[in-house]
């Protein structure tokens, strides 16, 4: 390879995996259709490998582009950060942001670590809760952000991104198989509950609730145990986990939305800038699980 790679055909490659067409990265990118397949062709020509296995219908990358994606989003992630570090104003404070635990633990490690380069002189405090709680403690002002998973008697926030909602279950279990269906849910007012509770009653299953967690480590030690089925967000899904669907007789779950809110008053710059940054971020990427297919639709 006698080039060097070019961040824009990168991001433009990256963006055709994410959203699973030529058409839709075109949009995320401001490209036409011609202009991306121009662009791969170029990118192609520059690394002198074959990146997708076509067909009239699907693309899909082969071993080389599989190779090249995880190059390109280090690369890209690189470029974003420096530009952000230079282009950001100057910023000091201390933000406390609240989100439940598996936010913390699944989608926030890699946006709150580029952030914190991005900005050093700000101090991040984590408060892990549920939503329901993390709500409270925004209208009492003991916390400046939140993200949290949005319910009908929240005040609206700023939707960050939908999550799909899955049907779990162990590897090395079968308990969808039961009669009733076991259940390992979070506690009154979850919004995973309601949606598993109201999707069974509309279809008519029975169930049983074998166990009640009060955060998603509990349920995917249910899971995992070969207890119950749950409901994760896809972005919680792990190895040793199995998604289920109609297939295995379970109804279709609707997507959580995931939504930043602030308090009524005092949000520092600091607090306002983590805010919007981990909106950019999130609702820049896709949710966590396999790849779509590269087809456009």
């Amino acid at each position: 390879m006698s080039h060097d790679l070019d961040i824009a055909l990168l991001r433009t490659f990256v963006a055709i995996v994410d959203t699973g067409g030529l058409t839709s990265a075109g949009k995320r990118v401001g490209r036409t259709q011609p202009a991306v397949t121009h662009q791969m062709k170029r990118l192609e020509e520059i690394v002198g490998h074959t990146l997708f296995d076509s067909n009239r219908r699907h693309l899909s990358l082969t071993r080389d582009g599989e190779v090249l994606l995880e190059f390109a989003r280090a690369m890209l992630r690189l470029n974003d950060e420096a530009r952000e570090r230079f282009a950001a104003p100057d910023i000091a404070g201390h933000v406390t942001l609240g989100t439940p635990d598996l936010y913390a633990s699944y989608i926030l490690p890699d946006v709150l670590g580029s952030f914190s380069r991005s900005h050093p002189n700000v101090e991040i405090q984590l408060r892990c809760t549920r939503s329901i709680h993390l709500h409270a403690a925004l209208e009492r002002g003991e916390i400046d952000i939140a993200l949290m998973t949005n319910q009908p008697e929240f005040r609206r926030g700023e939707l960050v991104r939908l999550e799909p909602l899955v049907w779990v279950a162990g590897a090395g279990s079968e308990p969808e198989r039961r009669k009733p269906l076991p259940l390992a849910v979070l506690p009154q007012g979850s919004v995973y509950r309601h949606h598993a509770l109201e999707a069974l009653g509309a279809a008519g299953l029975q169930w049983s609730v074998r166990s009640v967690c009060d955060s998603i480590a509990g349920l995917q030690a249910a899971v995992l145990a070969g207890l119950a089925v749950s409901v994760f967000p896809r972005c919680a899904v792990t190895p040793g986990v199995r998604c289920l669907d109609e297939s295995d007789g379970l109804p279709k779950l609707p997507p959580i939305e995931l939504v930043m809110h602030r308090k009524h008053e005092g949000v520092s710059d600091a607090a306002e800038q983590l805010a919007q940054y981990i909106a950019a971020q999130l609702g820049d990427k896709p949710a966590r699980g396999p790849s779509p297919a590269l087809a456009d639709k």
